[in-house]
């Protein structure tokens, strides 16, 4: 049997065996030689018997107490980072075997953290190319466009269709840099670099970022939370995401609509909510909309590249937190984020 394969356990099972022999032997001497305190030798040996049989039980499970004892402090020390924690199985037996295993997954996973860091620099290195290459072309564009537009003040046409090559170098900029930033976040090449903000001016650097589009698109911005509310996020990163779902809405609202921006604290929660009374989400778009470059059939929006709310996604992800849609068609979108007041600095 393979339980026996263990010498500890082989160890016990003897020591069992010779216990119950000696009980067995003794009690058939009183037995036969029909002894006056028989019972009473009977009586002794038998706890003679269990006193040993304890002995062998206690000092087999304290050290297979031991053992797992060592075994978990090891698992814990890997947990925590020691890249060679291992256990000890130089012994044989189930339990050892078992030890072998976690020791063989244990390199796997370091296999696969060594692949991983190899795989995240060399992301690391191609985005920082892709960038340098693609900054390079987008800003000789921009300055040839806007040399032309100098010199076609006077020829309509060719104005008109100047501003439209203005708005598609635009479109490509955007693109560029959105698929750059949530690449990065992919690759876990971005450091999430957390300190202490306060939500209140943030949300107003969101307000102010704003301004401009929504005086000229005849909607208005509206701000509302407690100006004490504070917590621990990258502050670049997180107007990145807000900003990213405020533009959303700004996108999907007609001429004298409202979009809010909310903030509040409760249960050790930070919650930031971006509301509108705009045209709402189609249902069948709603488990959709945080997919990258996801188009919906029912949206007549041409200049969407369908990686903001992605983004927004991946952020907020970065930083332990959650967003989540509610909306209704015909009167608006609700999109709610949810952050821990004391997250760790990352």
């Amino acid at each position: 049997m393979k339980i026996f394969v263990n010498r500890k356990i082989k160890t016990l099972f003897c020591s069992v065996l010779l216990a119950i022999a000696v009980f067995s032997l003794i009690s058939a001497a009183c037995a036969g030689l029909g002894l006056k305190n028989a019972a009473l030798c009977v009586l002794l040996s038998s706890a003679g018997m269990g006193l040993l049989v304890f002995t062998a039980m206690y000092l087999y499970f304290r050290e297979q107490s031991k053992i797992m004892e060592s075994a978990i402090l090891q698992i814990r020390d890997y947990i925590s980072g020691d890249r060679d924690a291992r256990i000890e199985c130089d012994d044989e037996g189930e339990l050892y075997r078992l030890f072998q295993e976690v020791n063989s997954l244990v390199s796997i996973l370091n296999a696969h953290a060594e692949n991983e860091g190899r795989s995240k620099k060399f992301m690391k290195d191609t985005i920082s190319d892709i960038s340098h290459q693609l900054k390079t072309p987008l800003a000789a564009l921009n300055i040839y466009n806007g040399i032309m537009q100098e010199e076609t003040k006077d020829m309509e046409t060719l104005r008109e269709f100047t501003a439209l090559s203005e708005q598609e170098l635009d479109r490509i900029e955007t693109l560029v840099q959105n698929l750059l930033k949530i690449t990065k976040l992919d690759a876990g090449t971005i450091v999430i670099e957390k300190a202490t903000e306060n939500v209140s001016e943030m949300m107003g650097c969101i307000e102010k970022q704003f301004a401009y589009r929504a005086e000229q698109e005849g909607k208005r911005l509206i701000l509302s939370g407690d100006d004490t509310v504070t917590f621990s996020c990258d502050r670049i990163w997180l107007l990145e995401a807000v900003g990213n779902v405020v533009k959303n809405a700004f996108d999907h609202t007609d001429k004298g609509a409202e979009i809010r921006i909310e903030w509040c604290e409760f249960a050790s929660i930070v919650q930031i909510v971006v509301r509108d009374n705009g045209k709402g989400i189609h249902p069948e778009d709603l488990p959709h909309i945080f997919k990258r470059f996801y188009r919906s059939r029912f949206s007549k929006d041409t200049q969407g590249i369908g990686l903001g709310l992605p983004l927004a996604k991946a952020i907020t992800e970065a930083h332990s937190g959650t967003i989540e849609v509610d909306s209704e068609l015909g009167a608006g979108t609700t999109f709610t984020m949810n952050f821990l007041c004391n997250c760790p600095a990352g």
